[in-house]
């Protein structure tokens, strides 16, 4: 427990902060939907996907709907952690599958905030980590952090992971993303990230055993700052490697699973986002998205704001990568980011699927962190209100598909 104390009390401010500006969400959600007749629950927990993951816990898989164009849409499309938690408290607890769906995002939203200020932490310091989390707070679509959907799992579970590779925690890091990989499918980008690393180890392994003298800095991967957590070479290698063969298990056992039970082998996954007219194209589908709405006045400027927005994410990345970002963070970003905008279908949800991107706010909350504190807080604050609004508008609204 005193291991755990002192971490805490270093990410407090960015909890508190973080907890502040969702409280400030919810409750600007709770005041919009109650002046339209709705409830604030309800559309957090009992609405979209959110159905479908409680769909999956109470009857498990095979339930579908054919619409009549003839698209079947399956709730295999559904990866099964959260499911699974569901179920769990359910069988636990007096709390309903919605209900359990609602804590496990509020509990989980914590400790990716907290996992998102050990990264930053780690890179940048600790007021470049409250900063960091703030910003993913303040995010336009943050009202999905505490919505009954998967995000929030996965973003705890990704960034923890993430920081276990870079302090040099191979087995934590591999089940981390194993846990990822059975959450949704961008846990791929997770397992990247430690494969990446991984590969990273050994050869500064190999290269530190053809020195004459290896010294513990050249047998350790550049990225692996923290050196008191990283154990000994041999010992690093392999849990390094246990680390890498476990990571995929989970998001390779799952589709694999998927594939038996359909009877379509290991790409009938693929089959089953076929029916939700899904899947990776480049980003051509999407281009031609965006490319429709400058056929009229009003919408062509919905147009310039796509491109501005994708424009705005790409210079993020490209900025991160010139600031030096460790390696596992660039590859975990760049995954999430190319399976976010090259996905073919619900252009509507790329915000939210670039959501768990978050090292994409690290160079702002480096230049955040470098001004004035009031000047920071009057930002926060500010964009912290307008995030607010925009959440309850969104959700009373055509929402999250």
């Amino acid at each position: 427990m005193t291991d755990l104390a002192a971490p805490l009390r270093r990410a407090a401010p960015a909890l508190l902060g973080y907890a502040a500006v969702r409280t400030l969400g919810l409750v600007m959600l709770a005041v919009w939907s109650a002046a339209r007749g709705k409830s604030a629950y309800t559309l957090l927990t009992a609405r979209w996907d959110a159905l479908w993951y409680t769909r999956v816990a109470d009857l498990g898989y095979g339930y579908e709907v054919r619409l009549p164009n003839g698209d079947v849409h399956s709730n295999l499309a559904f990866f099964p952690l959260l499911p699974w938690l569901e179920r769990a408290l359910h069988a636990v607890s007096p709390l309903s599958y919605a209900d359990g769906g609602f804590v496990v995002s509020l509990l989980a939203s914590l400790a990716a905030a907290w996992g998102i200020f050990a990264v930053a932490e780690h890179v940048y310091g600790r007021r470049a980590g409250v900063c960091a989390v703030l910003l993913w707070a303040v995010l336009p679509v943050g009202i999905v952090q505490s919505m009954a959907y998967s995000e929030s799992l996965f973003t705890a579970l990704a960034a923890w992971s993430l920081y276990a590779v870079l302090t040099g925690r191979w087995l934590t890091a591999g089940t981390l993303a194993l846990l990822a990989g059975l959450t949704r499918p961008v846990g791929l980008a997770v397992v990247a990230a430690v494969w990446v690393a991984g590969i990273v180890s050994f050869a500064s392994s190999s290269t530190a055993s053809t020195a004459v003298t290896p010294s513990a800095s050249t047998a350790a991967p550049s990225f692996v700052r923290d050196r008191s957590a990283a154990p000994a070479p041999g010992a690093r290698g392999w849990r390094c490697a246990l680390g890498m063969l476990i990571a995929p298990l989970g998001a390779a056992g799952y589709v694999l699973w998927v594939g038996h039970r359909t009877g379509k082998g290991p790409l009938g996954y693929l089959d089953v986002q076929a029916g939700w007219r899904n899947g990776f194209d480049g980003g051509a589908a999407f281009a031609r998205f965006v490319g429709e709405k400058f056929t009229s006045f009003p919408s062509a400027l919905a147009g310039v704001g796509l491109i501005v927005g994708v424009g705005l994410v790409l210079w993020l990345y490209v900025v991160g990568v010139r600031q030096g970002q460790p390696l596992p963070l660039l590859v975990y970003t760049g995954v999430v980011t190319a399976l976010a905008l090259c996905a073919s279908s619900y252009f509507g949800s790329k915000p939210r699927l670039l959501m768990p991107a978050f090292p994409l706010l690290l160079p702002l909350a480096l230049a955040l962190a470098r001004a004035r504190t009031s000047r920071s807080a009057w930002v926060v604050g500010g964009v912290a209100v307008a995030s607010a609004v925009y959440g309850a508008f969104w959700l009373n609204g055509s929402g999250p598909p």
